[in-house]
């Protein structure tokens, strides 16, 4: 058995369900003290975040990932026990396999054959792992980076481990990511009987012709690696449950996805304008959950794109697309980023499951892109 096959599953077995790390973190921190890291735990709230370096001088390569997995929902649905993993036809089968502990495993398996190879290299590489990623993501990697930036520790290149392959380890991998702003908006109206409307406002009354504006607007038109601002209703709700009753208010909740041709300021800007006309009596609370961020050239990104191309003879496609990751929180330090991980087809779903052929594959290129970003020419070789 593959040493990246093992540590999966040992991490597989760890029944880790945000927030608890359930003995991950202490897994791999043994396994990173054993090739020369520093390890140090950081605890806020209930959530474990664990912060590894080797090296002091820069650049510094850092690996962020989350130990932490989805609820396996109805385990009686699954084909074998979520948290026993299990080999069939190839594949292995078990709660948080993609979603990604094989990308952590196949990321301290690389470190480790980098670090044998290349004992006497002075290249700063990290690892930084949360418990808080699938969850409200408050006291995971943006506790993490506030902390590292209070003492002056600057990252330079950032491998977030996200499962980000369509069909094949390395046919894509993410350099951006769009901005996620949402807000919870509170109609005001006036309760009434229904056969005396002239006696009450109507809060889904009013609000439906704003709402159908903000529906066909043109937020942005995106640009080469961003697609349009996206505007969604995600929830609305209203009614006493009455069949008589005109309700006293109506709550929505808006998300947008936006691409870096807006800005918070004036998508909100926007809306309220939009409520404005309309003469919409309302409260509104806004919640910015990350700004989107792009990683359009680079030494990273060359590294990636060569490392895939040697290893898999694939030439990676580019993307922005899908939601949110803890990249956002690295992002702001100015940091090079890219996701890159594992096919990412069966994430959060029953009988999540990995090939096992991929586990080295990616091991194999992020090993190479150690190689590639962190070694002088004259020691690549």
């Amino acid at each position: 058995m593959s040493e990246t096959l093992q540590l999966t599953k040992d991490l597989v077995r760890l029944p880790s369900i945000t927030p608890d790390d359930a003995g991950c973190q202490k897994l791999i921190a043994e396994r990173l003290a054993a090739i020369g890291f520093a390890n140090e735990t950081m605890h806020f709230g209930e959530v474990t975040n664990l912060w590894s370096r080797r090296g002091k001088a820069g650049p510094l390569l850092v690996f962020v990932g989350h130990t932490d997995v989805v609820p396996a929902g109805n385990e009686a649905s699954w084909t074998s026990h979520p948290f026993a993993p299990t080999e069939r036809d190839g594949y292995l089968y078990g709660r948080g396999t993609a979603d990604m502990k094989a990308n952590i495993a196949a990321f301290v398996t690389a470190l480790e054959r980098f670090s044998k190879t290349h004992s006497q290299s002075a290249a700063s590489v990290a690892v930084l792992l949360t418990s808080d990623e699938e969850g409200p993501s408050v006291n995971g990697t943006v506790k993490v980076i506030e902390a590292l930036s209070a003492r002056g520790e600057k990252i330079d290149y950032c491998i977030v481990g996200e499962p980000s392959s369509i069909n094949k380890v390395g046919d894509m991998v993410k350099n951006g990511r769009r901005g996620s702003f949402s807000a919870r908006i509170t109609v005001k109206g006036k309760q009434g009987h229904v056969a005396y409307p002239q006696r009450a406002i109507n809060p889904i009354h009013t609000f439906a012709p704003a709402l159908n504006e903000l529906c066909q607007l043109q937020w942005d038109q995106g640009n080469d690696f961003f697609p349009p601002t996206s505007f969604q209703i995600s929830n609305m709700n209203s009614g006493t449950g009455a069949d008589n009753v005109i309700p006293a208010t109506l709550e929505a909740w808006i998300n947008f996805r936006f691409s870096t041709e807006s800005t918070p300021e004036q998508l909100q800007k926007i809306v309220e304008d939009v409520l404005d006309k309309h003469k919409i009596e309302r409260d509104i609370s806004w919640k910015l959950s990350g700004i989107p961020f792009l990683t359009a050239t680079g030494k990273l990104l060359k590294a990636v794109q060569e490392s895939i191309l040697a290893e898999t003879g694939i030439t990676t496609e580019l993307s922005t697309s899908g939601g949110t990751s803890d990249g956002r929180f690295v992002a702001p330090t100015g940091a090079e980023i890219v996701e890159v991980g594992l096919v990412n087809d069966t994430i959060h779903q029953v009988d999540e499951c990995c090939r096992v052929d991929d586990l080295e594959i990616l091991s194999n290129i992020y090993e190479q892109i150690l190689v590639r970003l962190l070694l002088p020419a004259q020691e690549k070789d």
